[in-house]
């Protein structure tokens, strides 16, 4: 395991890089691809697109590497990169129904078990942890999370991957999308309160008993 005293910050890789050090290149796409990866996915739906879009941001970033002007981090521009490709792919798809509720109200106010009063998750969905046993980790239950997230309108659903899965500070959020503080609060609420609706539903039928769908009386 690499000391994290010995590791070297992006500024300085990104330096490297420009010198030609493959390893410093290498210790970047460590850092960051797993990150891009689940960002991808929760954007776009599916692992496979998701990976194309990674591979198609790092041939990106490798091809404008020394035009790179520092008007932002390495880690804001190259997750820019990735927002990029991102929706180059998903403009690439036909159109499809959104998959949301059809009981979704305009006027919800987002709150539920699944956000407390300020937006946050109460106990995040495990999808995005390490622990295969969960429920939520289940294919269907995964793929329906994702979906879900993907049906998100696009600033939501980039407000909300930055800021929930990856847990960006508001700062680096503001900066990446050239949004105002209030309006990412308010992208980041419609999306809660949106998903918290396709959520509540989807849960609450798969945890409904036999006896809750009217199953027949046995016969005499």
């Amino acid at each position: 395991m690499t000391d994290p005293r010995d590791m070297r910050d992006d500024d300085t890789l990104l330096e490297a890089i420009r010198a030609g050090d493959e390893s410093a290149f290498s210790e970047l796409v460590a850092r960051y691809e797993l990150g891009m990866l689940k960002m991808a996915q929760a954007f776009l739906g599916d692992r496979v697109s998701a990976e194309e879009v990674v591979q198609e941001t790092w041939l990106a970033f490798v091809k404008a590497v020394r035009r790179f002007k520092r008007r932002s981090s390495v880690k804001t521009w190259l997750f820019g990169i990735l927002l990029n490709q991102a929706r180059k792919q998903a403009a690439r798809r036909p159109k499809e129904l959104p998959v949301r509720s059809q009981t979704q109200r305009d006027d919800d106010d987002g709150s539920s078990d699944w956000f407390d009063d300020a937006g946050e998750w109460r106990s995040k969905p495990e999808v995005w942890s390490s622990n295969p046993e969960s429920e939520l980790l289940s294919q269907e239950a995964t793929e329906y999370i994702y979906d879900a997230i993907a049906s998100l309108p696009e600033k939501q659903r980039a407000v909300f991957v930055f800021s929930t899965i990856e847990g960006w500070t508001p700062e680096e959020v503001c900066d990446l999308m050239k949004i105002s503080s209030t309006n990412r609060r308010v992208l980041l609420h419609l999306a809660k309160s949106r998903l918290q609706q396709m959520l509540d539903e989807y849960f609450g039928k798969r945890r409904k008993s036999p006896a809750d769908s009217g199953s027949e009386e046995p016969k005499s």
